[in-house]
């Protein structure tokens, strides 16, 4: 029976490959716009191999060939998850080069591993005696879900762990900008005397804003881009008045005290929450293992002595 299962859990592997692997085949696989419109296009320059990125070329042969599958695979993990503007979001809040196809194809390749993780925890299964098909099904299935959802949520754990560095650093910074505009220094000269001087995620979110003003882009412009791509509600602010204070010449050192006390009533409250949380969950040892234990030491001795009074 056993022997029997394998044989027709393979057979159908085999099946389901060898249907997957015609309908990716250039015969039957769905012509694109990009596909339709190629041949019209041939006199364009062909692009010189130097200026290639790294990771696009050609690629190896069993790469081209599970490109298209991967390719569909990802537009139907796309059409079934959604969410396109939260993954962007936070990327972008990352400052990932990575694109919402790339975040795609990572998921896919999750799901394939967890996928074959379930399949060989089902194969160890039928070995040792499981030979129910539903269940089987229904694992492998759980796993593929799994992963997806895993890569997903380790992206979500990333920018949290950012945002939470964000927060930490931002009173230090914060004070160090405003002691160097008091000291004198106007807000690009502030700003690129903390990128020389400290290091972290909000110096490096400072160097990009100091970069595009290099690069032509007004102060302004640049405070104002990062404010509407950050997901932190206390640095949105502080960038705002920072906009704000330039703008309008209010005392710039002034404002940035006031963000960063802001930002150190908020991290209080924070541990005060969160003190309160560890207050709950530290009843549980206390009273499902210290207090059981107690109560057994103190009644022990009583009911050895009544036992020993009744023999």
């Amino acid at each position: 029976m056993n022997l029997t299962l394998i044989g027709a859990i393979l057979g159908g592997l085999a099946a389901v490959g060898l249907v997957l692997a015609v309908l990716a085949s250039p015969p039957m696989r769905r012509m694109t716009l990009a596909d339709r419109i190629s041949p019209y296009l041939t006199d364009t320059a062909n692009e010189s191999r130097l200026l290639v990125r790294p990771g696009t070329g050609t690629g190896t042969a069993m790469g081209k060939l599970g490109a298209p599958l991967l390719r569909d695979a990802v537009k139907i993990l796309d059409r079934i998850v959604g969410g396109q503007a939260s993954v962007r979001r936070r990327l972008a809040s990352l400052d990932s080069p990575m694109t919402v196809e790339q975040f795609r194809a990572d998921q896919v390749l999750w799901g394939a591993l967890a996928t074959a993780a379930g399949f060989s925890i089902g194969l160890l299964s039928v070995v040792f005696g499981q030979t129910n098909p539903l269940t089987l099904v229904l694992l492998i299935v759980i796993c593929s879900i799994s992963g997806v959802l895993a890569r997903d949520w380790w992206l979500s754990q990333t920018v949290a762990r950012r945002d939470a560095d964000i927060l930490t650093e931002f009173p230090v910074v914060a004070e160090m900008l405003a002691l160097a505009v008091t000291a004198g220094e106007g807000p690009v000269g502030a700003i690129e005397r903390i990128s020389r001087l400290a290091q972290g995620h909000l110096v490096d979110q400072l160097a990009g804003i100091l970069a595009d003003t290099r690069s032509g882009t007004p102060l302004l412009v640049a405070l104002t881009s990062l404010r509407d791509r950050t997901r932190l509600e206390p640095l949105s602010r502080f960038l705002d008045g920072m906009a704000v204070a330039i703008e309008r010449g209010t005392p710039l050192a002034d404002v940035l005290r006031a963000q960063a006390a802001d930002v150190r009533a908020l991290g209080k409250r924070q541990l005060l929450e969160s003190g309160g949380k560890k207050e709950i969950a530290m009843m549980v040892p206390v009273v499902f293992l210290v207090l059981p234990i107690t109560i057994l030491f103190a009644l022990y001795p009583g009911l050895i002595a009544i036992s020993a009074v009744a023999q």
